[in-house]
C-alpha cells in the first residue's frame, strides 16, 4: 500500500505499523500524539478516530503541542511549503488557499505579523486556514497578538486539532 495515499477506515487499521504512523504524522506532527493513536488502533468507526483524535491531543503536554506546531508552513510560505513540507504540501496549500488571492501588501502584513508573533509567542502562528482568505487571516493574527502566552497557547491547540481533524478527513476521503 503506497504511503501518502487515501486510506480508507479499514485500511488505517489495518496497513502495517510503519505506514500507519507515516499517515497520522501526515495529520498531526507530535510524535507523541501519533504514538497514542496507534497505541488506540483499531478504529471501528470515524467517529471514534475524531474522538480519540481530540481526547488524545488535549491530554499532551504544551512540549507536545509545539512539536505539531513545528511541522507547520508559516501561511502564506509557499517555498517552505514546497522543500520541508513535501508530504503535507497539497494539504497545505489547499488549506491556504485563501493567500493566493492576497495583494502584494497584505502578503507583506501577515509575514511581518508573523514574525511579531513568532518572537512574541515562540512559534509560528496556527490557524485553521481552510475557507478563510487572507484578510481574514490577518485579522484573526492582529486580534490573537493581544493574548497572553499561556491564552494564546490553548487557541493555537484549538486550531491544530480542527486542522488534524480536516487532515484525517483528508486521509479518509
Amino acid at each position: 500500500m503506497p504511503v501518502n495515499g487515501n486510506l480508507n477506515l479499514d485500511q488505517v487499521n489495518s496497513v502495517s505499523s510503519e505506514t500507519a504512523k507515516v499517515e497520522l504524522e501526515r495529520c498531526c506532527g507530535s510524535s507523541v500524539w501519533v504514538e497514542k493513536m496507534m497505541a488506540r488502533r483499531p478504529f471501528h468507526s470515524q467517529d471514534e478516530l475524531f474522538g480519540a483524535a481530540d481526547d488524545i491531543w488535549f491530554k499532551l503536554s504544551p512540549e507536545d503541542w509545539l512539536e505539531a506546531f513545528s511541522h507547520h508552513p508559516r501561511i502564506g510560505d509557499v517555498s517552505l511549503l514546497r522543500a520541508k513540507f513535501a508530504s503535507t504540501a497539497n494539504w497545505c496549500e489547499n488549506e491556504q488557499k485563501g493567500v493566493q488571492q492576497a495583494t502584494e501588501d497584505m502578503l507583506h502584513q501577515l509575514a511581518s505579523l508573523n514574525d511579531d508573533y513568532f518572537d512574541k509567542f515562540g512559534y509560528i502562528f496556527i490557524v485553521c486556514a481552510s475557507g478563510k482568505s487572507a484578510g481574514e487571516m490577518l485579522e484573526i493574527l492582529k486580534s490573537r497578538m493581544s493574548n497572553d502566552k499561556q491564552e494564546e497557547l490553548k487557541v493555537a491547540a484549538g486550531e491544530q486539532a480542527k486542522i488534524t481533524k480536516l487532515r484525517l478527513e483528508k486521509l479518509l476521503s
